[in-house]
């Protein structure tokens, strides 16, 4: 194929997914045809499937490869320094756009709820990443912040730092979260060992612990739904009428 003919293939199917995203957004396109529009922007002209189909091949997801430093996107061939921006910045803006949105109403109504702000995020990272969600009396979102990262067996996770920093930001309600890597969400005994420690030191600063919840493959695991937070609340109540028994 010659340039001319690349260039024209580019510009009759960029036209199509021009035509195709005005009649239905984003709802009818796959992950390629995705990552291949947003190549567009960086790249006026041309056919930029075989870039996107690598990717998408490479990285392993959208999600990915919306999230992949820019140099390894280089590293694709026909993929320049524009169109690792406009592929990084539309995965800033989708984090800035559900931050917003999510500190302008109560943002704690289940642990679905957590789990769709934060799976975009969170399902493609490579190393565990423990992350604290800060609310106010209203369940209003505070700020999240990533506070830990490394396999939680082997680095701590230390209660009295995301506390000092709840007292900072004045929250009076949290939310646990971290991955698994391996895609599987079933906690740990280092899970469950950690998120009892944080209940009980939250409870003695009158801070509520919504939830912890383990994200996966499209899967999660929430300790609220299945009780287990509940159970730390009524250890921890045993173990202070024990300490404050006559």
């Amino acid at each position: 194929m010659d340039k001319q003919d690349w260039l024209q293939r580019g510009k009759g199917h960029r036209q199509r997914l021009r035509e195709k995203f005005l009649q239905g957004g984003l709802e009818r396109f796959s992950d390629e045809e995705v990552i291949e529009f947003l190549l567009t922007l960086g790249t006026p002209r041309g056919d930029l499937k075989p870039q996107a189909r690598e990717a998408l091949k490479r990285f392993g997801s959208l999600s990915a490869v919306l999230s992949a430093p820019a140099k390894k996107l280089q590293e694709i061939k026909g993929i320049g320094p524009k169109n690792a921006l406009y592929l990084n910045l539309v995965h800033q803006v989708a984090r800035r756009y559900l931050k917003d949105k999510a500190s302008k109403a109560p943002f704690f109504h289940n642990s679905r709820d957590v789990f769709d702000y934060l799976f975009h995020a969170m399902r493609d990272l490579k190393r565990e990443v423990f992350k604290v969600i800060f609310l106010n009396r209203k369940n209003e979102l505070i700020d999240d912040r990533d506070m830990f990262s490394g396999t939680l067996a082997a680095s701590a996770v230390y209660p009295r730092e995301i506390m000092s920093t709840a007292l900072e930001l004045k929250a009076a309600a949290l939310v646990f979260v971290h991955n698994h890597p391996s895609g599987d969400p079933s906690p740990s005994s280092e899970d469950h060992r950690i998120t009892r420690e944080l209940v009980w030191a939250a409870k003695l600063l009158q801070i509520n612990v919504l939830d912890h919840i383990v994200i996966g493959n499209g899967r999660y695991f929430s300790y609220a739904d299945q009780g287990l937070l509940r159970r730390f609340d009524a250890e921890y109540d045993t173990w202070r009428e024990g300490v404050l028994r006559p």
